[in-house]
């Protein structure tokens, strides 16, 4: 694309960028990308935007996981230890099993949003 450049790029949380988009609806026509992304994150359950910034903030610190893996976690909502380890698959740096179990008591403490 002519004239564009990427200045910054951060991995957030669908459930903000779910909410982006219902602020920007409110004013605007959605285009047909904004709108297929908005039902797509509205059939998942999820954690809501405040608890989904303090989960990443303590995946990353208490485990220092990258802020990617970290977005992943808290968008797929992993229920046990294989769909964790689905998420550390292609990961270098390996979890074990205790840490894994760990994640999991963590996000067991918030409430999922239907």
């Amino acid at each position: 694309m002519i004239g564009k450049n990427i200045i910054e790029s951060e991995p957030i949380p669908g459930a903000k960028v779910k909410e982006v988009l219902e602020e920007f609806s409110e004013d605007n026509e959605l285009n047909y990308e904004q709108n297929i992304t908005l039902n797509h994150l509205a059939r998942f359950k999820r954690y809501s935007v405040e608890d989904s910034e303090e989960i990443i903030e303590k995946l990353q610190d208490e485990f220092s996981l990258r802020p990617k893996v970290a977005v992943h976690i808290v968008d797929l909502v992993p229920q046990d230890l294989a769909d964790l380890r689905l998420i550390f698959a292609k990961e270098p740096k390996q979890i074990d099993k205790e840490e894994m179990e760990k994640i999991l008591e963590l996000l067991e403490q918030y409430d999922i949003i239907e």
